[in-house]
C-alpha cells in the first residue's frame, strides 16, 4: 500500500553525454527535487553527475551510490539493496528524489533494479532519455532504420555464437557495452564480411565524439567507450 505522504521518486534519463540533450522535463525536476541520487563506479567520476552538473542546484542533497563492476551478481545486488534502503528513507521523510542515469532509465540502467525494489511502496515516475544508439546514428548521419527494417540491440559481452546468429537475422544492428570486447567483435564482423557496412562511434554526443567506418580503424587502435552500428538493409526508403 503506497503512502501518499511520502515523496516521489523520479527515474530520470539524461541522454548519452551532451548536457544539452537533457529534456525540459528532466531539467525541471532536477531544479525542484530535494535529493539527487546517482550511480558511480568504484573509481573515477560519475558520468550521470557530470552530464547533470549544469542543472544541479547548490542547495540540493546529493547521494552517490557506488556500484561494483564485477561479473558475479551478488556484490551489485547488495549495492542495489543498500541504495534502495537509502532512497526509501529519503522518500519516507517526504522528500522528492531524482535518481539520474545516463541514457534511458529503463534501458541497461542501474535504475531498473531500484525501481523493482521500491515500486510497491512509493510513487515512481519515469522520465525517458535519449539513448546512445540514436545519438550514434546522428553522429554517422545515417538513419538507424526505416520502413520494415528489423533493429537488434546486442550487448557485446554475449558469446560469439549468439551474436553471430542475431546479426545474421537483423537489418540494423546495434552493439553496445563494447569496451574490452572490441577486438573480438571486430574479428566476428570481419568473419561475417560486414566490415564495409559497419560504423564505430566513440563517446557519442560529447566533445570527444568520433564516428568512423570500421574499415578505417587500424588493428592496434582499440576504441573503448564505443557503440557499433551495422546496417544490412537494402535502403529501399531512399
Amino acid at each position: 500500500m503506497k503512502n501518499f505522504n511520502y515523496g516521489t521518486l523520479y527515474g530520470i534519463g539524461l541522454g548519452p553525454g551532451d548536457s544539452e540533450l537533457i529534456t525540459v522535463k528532466a531539467w525541471r525536476l532536477l531544479s525542484t527535487v530535494e535529493v539527487i541520487v546517482y550511480p558511480k563506479p568504484p573509481t573515477g567520476e560519475s558520468l550521470a553527475r557530470k552530464i547533470a552538473a549544469p542543472f544541479i542546484p547548490d542547495d540540493v542533497t546529493e547521494i552517490a551510490i557506488t556500484i561494483p563492476m564485477t561479473r558475479t551478481r551478488k556484490p551489485a545486488q547488495d549495492a542495489y539493496d543498500d541504495a534502495a534502503s537509502t532512497i526509501a528513507k529519503q522518500l519516507e521523510d517526504g522528500r522528492h528524489v531524482a535518481f539520474i542515469s545516463n541514457g534511458d532509465p529503463f534501458l541497461y540502467s542501474t535504475f531498473m533494479y531500484l525501481h523493482d525494489r521500491l515500486k510497491s511502496e512509493f510513487e515512481i515516475e519515469i522520465v525517458p532519455g535519449v539513448t546512445s544508439f540514436t545519438a550514434s546514428a546522428a553522429a554517422t548521419q545515417r538513419p538507424l532504420a526505416a520502413r520494415n527494417d528489423i533493429v537488434k540491440i546486442l550487448p557485446a559481452p554475449l558469446e560469439n555464437k549468439t551474436l553471430e546468429a542475431e546479426i545474421k537475422t537483423g537489418d540494423s544492428i546495434v552493439i553496445n557495452k563494447v569496451g574490452k570486447h572490441f577486438p573480438r567483435i571486430r574479428h566476428l564482423i570481419e568473419s561475417l564480411d560486414l566490415v564495409e557496412q559497419t560504423q564505430v562511434i566513440e563517446n557519442a554526443s560529447t566533445e570527444f565524439e568520433v564516428a568512423r567506418p570500421l574499415a578505417q580503424i587500424k588493428s592496434d587502435d582499440q576504441p573503448y567507450f564505443s557503440t557499433i552500428l551495422i546496417y544490412k538493409g537494402n535502403e529501399t526508403w531512399r
